[in-house]
């Protein structure tokens, strides 16, 4: 292990933002982690760095997790448990499970970030999330250093929602994540969004497993920026669920507000329509700015710091409450 002192984060977050950190450290076992937590107290976990916005320099150590490996721990006629140290690339680790023609995941292709962040999202794309397949994950216990198994029930997933950004936030550091996946008769989710209309335009009729992903990688190519090109954590912002009395009070002023059922009493409204509509898609606020193409991605085009960026999400968040009366919250953490 080598620690790092004044260590500039920009190449560690997706934004691309050139904060620093006091001290940084990159560990590449769970013996290397649990080390380096006995001696520090004072710690800050850095995963794949996509799902965060960094706004100051980190004064606390970094532990950057590193841990590699991909194995089968169980196999039977239908099914296949893959684990996935927490380090794994997670686009990397989705393409190698389509390699072997293990179902599941294929709509979660292309989303950035690294294996051991999904479950703490509950990270999900065009009809899919990671509880679908989640089976369970360890995790080492930060004051104590002892490693635990959380199954999917323990986990208590909720949209973009779990046990880890709640009661367990900060107490556990995830190592890896055990996937149950399908190894034939797979259940290919083609009915979200826009998959089907990309199948049809490559007159695909029958879609594998890599078809699936290969349009969903075609769709998100075309929506979202390439954040090694143009600095963005992917979707800024949870779609709101609101009540449908809410929803309802919105409608009378927009009757074009699109939204989808989640209960009897709520729906879902699409944040990206609300900041489209409110007038910030593809604005720019010197280096921050809003995408042309997307309007829940929030960009740095080169030197925007992370407060620069939060001023914009927070401006966009007063306006659409003004207008339609709906609270956005971000997705993103904000640091």
């Amino acid at each position: 292990m080598i620690f790092e002192s004044d260590f500039s984060l920009k190449n560690y977050n997706t934004f691309g933002i050139n904060a620093k950190a006091n001290q940084f450290v990159a560990v590449h076992s769970k013996e290397e982690l649990a080390s380096v937590l006995q001696n520090h107290n004072d710690i800050f976990i850095l995963g794949g760095g996509s799902n965060m916005l960094l706004t100051r320099n980190i004064e606390k150590l970094v532990i950057h997790v590193a841990l590699k490996g991909i194995e089968i721990v169980d196999t039977n006629e239908d099914f296949v448990w893959v684990k996935a140290n927490a380090g794994e690339n997670w686009h990397e680790f989705v393409l190698y499970c389509i390699e072997k023609n293990y179902g599941g995941i294929e709509n979660l292709s292309l989303i950035p970030g690294n294996v051991g962040t999904t479950p703490i999202q509950n990270i999900g794309a065009y009809g899919v999330e990671i509880k679908d397949t989640f089976f369970c994950c360890e995790a080492m216990e930060i004051a104590t250093q002892k490693l635990v198994t959380f199954d999917k029930e323990s986990c208590v997933f909720g949209y973009r929602e779990s046990i880890f950004k709640n009661e367990l936030k900060n107490k556990y550091i995830i190592t890896s994540v055990t996937f149950k996946l399908t190894k034939k008769n797979h259940y290919l989710n083609t009915s979200y969004g826009a998959i089907e209309t990309e199948l049809n335009t490559q007159n695909i009729t029958s879609p594998t497993l890599k078809d699936i992903s290969n349009a969903v990688i075609a769709i998100r190519k075309s929506k979202l920026p390439d954040p090694k090109e143009l600095g963005n954590s992917g979707s800024f912002f949870k779609n709101p669920i609101v009540s449908k009395s809410s929803y309802e009070k919105a409608k009378a002023n927009y009757p074009e507000i699109p939204h989808y059922p989640i209960s009897d009493t709520e729906v879902k409204v699409p944040a990206g329509w609300l900041i489209e509509q409110a007038g910030f898609k593809g604005k720019r606020f010197g280096d921050a700015g809003i995408h042309k193409n997307q309007a829940l991605v929030l960009v740095n085009y080169g030197t925007a710091t992370g407060a620069e960026i939060l001023a914009v999400a927070k401006e966009i968040q007063q306006a659409i409450f003004e207008k339609f009366g709906i609270a956005i919250e971000a997705e993103v953490n904000i640091i």
